[in-house]
């Protein structure tokens, strides 16, 4: 059985626990072979990929509630199951998976280190004292108890600890004698203001080197302009303080260094040609105080993309490059941006096309998912262990080894950011996808030399983690840097029995440094009931959570096997559960599948992963309807994501969470066409349009609010494509309806015969 647990901002949201109630459905809708489901009592089941109808004789109509959909098939019970003994979930299925985000943009005042409780905000404390078990070095939390004023016992290893003279006075309520209100017990997430006692060394200052491939290639695809100009644009907004430091070195079959010392005219280069034994040309002004030098770095980034405009060097030393980016960060350690447009062809990390042409269209037996090399797994470890991160920008037209070049932000917990087929004028979607990417990523919050340790309750232990990070050990992971959009999932296995206790705990705790300076330790701790029925454990179920768990343990199952094996290792896991469910969760025996309420679109969730070209993007569309200008615009109606329910006549909006399309039909109203899209008929509508522009009408201004509103709780920026119902572009729409059967793959219907079969044998 799979727990998951998401921690997200100040909130922790139970994944699979008996508190979260059975759904409740209140009517029951029969239309030919659709069953339709409303449901009142709960609004967190996500689609992966969800199609809304935009009607254009009226443009949003009324509200309507929103609604799930499923085949008849598919049969749900909500029936008490019978009793399941703990020891058989220990038994039969032992792991248990969790997921955190440890560093998400919450707010905080670092002037009001204690806030109160009900407050939407982080507390902030500052205390000489910070309780911890003295066995097992849990953080104190809301879920120990206190056996009287002065003895606490530990929620993880039972251990009784003596309650500090300190932590009897709470400074919120300015009272003494009151332990149990302090903010730590008062708050299942806290950040501490760290002391001396947990740093190595003096706390970093910001540092921020950028590593930028100026090839012919690189030249040609435009991206060196957008990208200095998103720096000039955002460079009063990198995290840091007045010690915040930035540098910069560019690479083709050279590698260059950029002298910015205060007082210089201009930036002097420095080029290194011995790449087979590169060694940084001198160590002072390479990395410079962005306060003092900041003129110079202006200057740099206006003439950046001019100095190499006529360059005709096609080679790619970024081997040498990466590692002379590691000598100048080792005395500081930080965050290294690396760019690049091909596969690296001189020096250390080069790599040969693994390319097979003959295959690309080849779904089953997909060749090389791993690296060539070691070269970067071994220079992102050294790079983890001197406190310095890597996130690489790969914006390529051609075949380049990602499964080679991810290794470098792989195992320093960096990012790795994809942008195929990139021209800044040929592709123009990737060009503002790439430019409105890199903004929040210059300007988001960062944490430098983290580490993060997770405990469990006594009888659990750590089986696997997921994520980007060097595992220093088998409880402790490496983060050189960490930022709000990092997330990381755990399994945990089941050692002992748990049927003595009834709660089961797991604890955070993530010591990093701000980009001010400050050593700070932030600590979620949650808690779940322990129940005996297995019932309980699927009314909790949360759909988003389990198939992104299942993502990841995909692609690792991909790269050590291969993708047929993972494909299959998918369709077992929908079986595996279902047959559990019907085994020990329900006493009727119907036609069809059984499947709990909460997990009642698991099947298509799953066969919309097995669909997916590359990565799985979930989103949860908004619930509340969108106010502008004092009024009130509903939400279109929610589709099924297949082609039955796509009409000439309308205008549906497709959002697969990295890319958006707006598709038309060859006979859309006029009006919506021209008061939204600005062409005066479906005629004139380009094939290539990427955005909808900014009309003075009111259709225009309800439209492009209500895609804003979708956008609001996205990290990153999706590509937007409107489609023509005639043009050869909407193939990539129809392949996002993952209820419709493909050459390769089932229909929803299909697959659930399919997954009934499984079940029979």
């Amino acid at each position: 059985m799979v727990i998951i647990i998401w921690l997200l901002e100040i909130k922790m949201f139970v994944i699979l626990t008996s508190s979260c109630p059975l759904v409740a459905f209140s009517r029951l809708e029969l239309n030919s072979d659709i069953v339709q489901f409303c449901d009142d009592t709960s609004n967190q089941t996500v689609e992966i990929c969800y199609l809304v109808y935009i009607p254009t004789y009226c443009i949003y109509g009324d509200k309507v509630e929103r609604t799930e959909w499923c085949d008849n098939i598919v049969t749900f019970c909500n029936k008490k199951s019978q009793p399941v003994e703990i020891e058989y979930i220990a038994l039969h299925e032992d792991k248990v998976g969790y997921h955190i985000y440890t560093y998400s943009g919450i707010q905080y005042y670092p002037d009001m280190p204690f806030l109160l409780a009900h407050t939407n905000q982080l507390p902030v404390i500052t205390s000489n004292t910070i309780v911890r078990c003295r066995s097992c070095r849990t953080y104190i939390n809301p879920f120990v108890s206190f056996l009287d004023q002065r003895r606490w016992k530990c929620n993880l290893c039972y251990r009784v600890n003596d309650v500090p003279d300190e932590f009897m006075y709470n400074p919120v309520t300015r009272s003494y004698g009151e332990p149990h209100k302090r903010p730590e017990v008062q708050n299942s997430t806290v950040e501490f203001i760290a002391s001396s006692d947990y740093m190595l060394r003096p706390p970093q200052p910001a540092v921020y080197l950028f590593v930028l491939d100026v090839s012919h290639n690189a030249v040609e695809s435009g991206y060196l302009n957008v990208f200095c100009q998103s720096l000039l644009d955002n460079l009063e907004k990198l995290p840091g303080d007045t010690r915040t430091r930035i540098g910069f070195v560019t690479f083709d079959s050279t590698v260059h260094f950029y002298n910015l010392q205060e007082g210089l005219s201009q930036p002097q280069m420095l080029v290194v040609s011995d790449i087979d034994d590169v060694f940084i040309p001198t160590h002072d002004n390479l990395l410079v105080n962005l306060k003092e030098s900041k003129e110079l770095v202006k200057d740099l980034l206006n003439a950046l993309p001019g100095m190499f405009t006529h360059t005709r060097e096609t080679q790619s030393a970024l081997g040498p490059a990466l590692q002379v980016a590691y000598k100048l960060m080792c005395p500081t350690g930080g965050r290294v941006s690396v760019f690049q447009t091909q596969l690296p062809t001189l020096g250390a990390g080069l790599l040969q096309s693994r390319e097979d042409p003959n295959l690309r269209s080849s779904t089953k037996n997909v060749q090389h998912l791993g690296p060539a090399t070691d070269f970067y797994k071994k220079l992102a470890l050294d790079c983890s262990g001197q406190q310095i991160g890597v996130d690489l920008f790969l914006l390529s037209s051609q075949y380049s080894d990602l499964a080679s070049l991810a290794c470098v932000s792989k195992y320093s917990a960096g990012s790795v950011f994809y942008y195929p087929s990139f021209h800044h004028v040929h592709n123009t979607v990737q060009s503002q996808k790439f430019q409105k990417d890199l903004q929040r990523y210059l300007t988001r919050k960062i944490g430098f030399e983290a580490v993060m340790r997770i405990r469990c309750t006594k009888g659990l232990s750590i089986h696997t983690f997921h994520g980007n990070f060097f595992v220093r050990s088998t409880d402790l992971l490496s983060l050189a840097n960490v930022n709000p959009d990092s997330g990381f999932a755990v399994q945990m296995s089941i050692e002992e029995s748990l049927a003595d206790t009834s709660l089961a705990c797991f604890q955070a705790a993530l010591l990093y440094t701000s980009s001010k300076g400050k050593r700070r330790i932030r600590v979620h701790t949650l808690c779940l009931p322990v129940v005996s029925q297995l019932s309980g454990v699927f009314a909790g179920a949360d759909i988003q959570a389990i198939t992104c768990l299942l993502a990841n343990m995909a692609i690792d199952r991909s790269i050590c096997s291969s993708l047929s094996d993972a494909r299959d290792a998918l369709v077992n896991a929908v079986v595996d559960c279902l047959m559990a469910y019907r085994a020990n969760g329900s006493n009727i025996q119907p036609s069809g599948l059984i499947t709990p309420a909460a997990l009642r679109l698991f099947p298509l969730y799953v066969l919309a992963l097995l669909k997916q070209v590359g990565a799985l993007y979930a989103y949860t569309p908004p619930e509340a309807a969108l106010h502008l200008n004092d009024s009130v615009i509903p939400q279109p109606p929610l589709l099924q994501l297949t082609a039955e329910k796509l009409t000439r006549e309308g205008a549906f909006l497709m959002d697969c969470g990295s890319v958006m399309f707006l598709w038309v039909g060859k006979c859309c109203n006029e009006t919506f066409i021209r008061d939204v899209l600005g062409y005066p008929n479906y005629a004139s509508l380009p094939s290539n349009m990427t955005e909808i522009p900014e009309l003075q009408t009111m259709y225009s201004e309800r439209t492009r609010a209500f895609i804003s509103w979708l956008l609001e709780s996205r990290t990153f920026h999706p590509a937007f494509h409107v489609v023509k119902d005639d043009t050869s572009a909407k193939t990539s729409f129809f392949q996002h309806l993952v209820e419709d059967r493909t050459e390769s793959a089932f229909s929803y219907y299909e697959f659930l015969l399919h997954i009934q079969q499984q079940m029979s044998k």
